[in-house]
């Protein structure tokens, strides 16, 4: 996920271009204007008391872009960021940074759609696979309650630092349930003190229920007695 071009420059720096707008009785930048610093950064948008402060779009040297709602010279509010790998952000902001509801597209084309803080709901959509994970996020990995969905069947199940484990369950689409356990086995590689640890997760069967067949009942036409 990327980050950069999300610094702004400071005060200081856009000093050193030349604004084209309105200003107060004080002179600050205040209500509609454009700026156009020596780094190259072009900001056209509104302040207020000579700070960033609404609607606007903000290009940067490196490629970067944002546009939307900025307070107090902080980006706050609805907004989307196109960095200069070709990700994107769309969503909600907070004081500079991404929180609340958002979009995140990544550069091959993954999605992630959902909350962002320090954990949340969201869904992460793999271009390559066309799979899904739906569920709880910690820290930007998979935690808790969530679920794979494939294209013709799911996996629902807890999840720990991202990996299936614990109790869970296969659905498929033709009406058949796998449910079993998760776990985690070591295995030992190496040779005389060159040992390596390395986790395996094995799924471990339990029961399979069995197809459900549903026998369709016909309509038949309501029938009247005639006299």
């Amino acid at each position: 996920m990327s980050d950069i071009g999300s610094d702004e420059f400071d005060d200081e720096q856009n000093k050193l271009g030349e604004y084209e707008g309105d200003r107060n009785e004080a002179g600050e930048r205040h209500e509609s204007g454009k700026l156009c610093c020596q780094t190259e950064t072009f900001i056209r948008g509104h302040y207020e008391y000579g700070k960033r402060h609404g609607r606007g779009t903000y290009r940067f040297k490196n490629g970067a872009r944002y546009v939307g709602d900025y307070c107090q010279n902080m980006k706050h509010g609805e907004g989307t960021f196109y960095y200069p790998d070709g990700s994107k952000y769309e969503g909600s902001w907070v004081e500079d940074l991404r929180q609340g509801h958002g979009v995140y597209t990544y550069p091959n084309g993954d999605i992630y759609d959902g909350q962002w803080a320090a954990h949340g709901q969201g869904i992460y959509h793999y271009q390559d696979t066309d799979t899904k994970y739906k569920g709880s996020w910690v820290n930007g990995k998979m935690e808790s309650a969530g679920e794979y969905i494939h294209s013709n069947h799911r996996y629902k199940g807890k999840f720990v630092n991202s990996h299936p484990s614990g109790p869970g369950k296969y659905v498929f689409e033709i009406g058949c349930e796998h449910t079993g356990n998760t776990t985690k086995q070591s295995r030992a590689e190496g040779e005389w003190k060159e040992v390596v640890s390395t986790a395996i997760l094995k799924w471990i069967p339990k029961c399979i229920t069995g197809l459900t067949l549903c026998t369709p009942v016909k309509e038949t036409p309501e029938t009247t007695a005639s006299e």
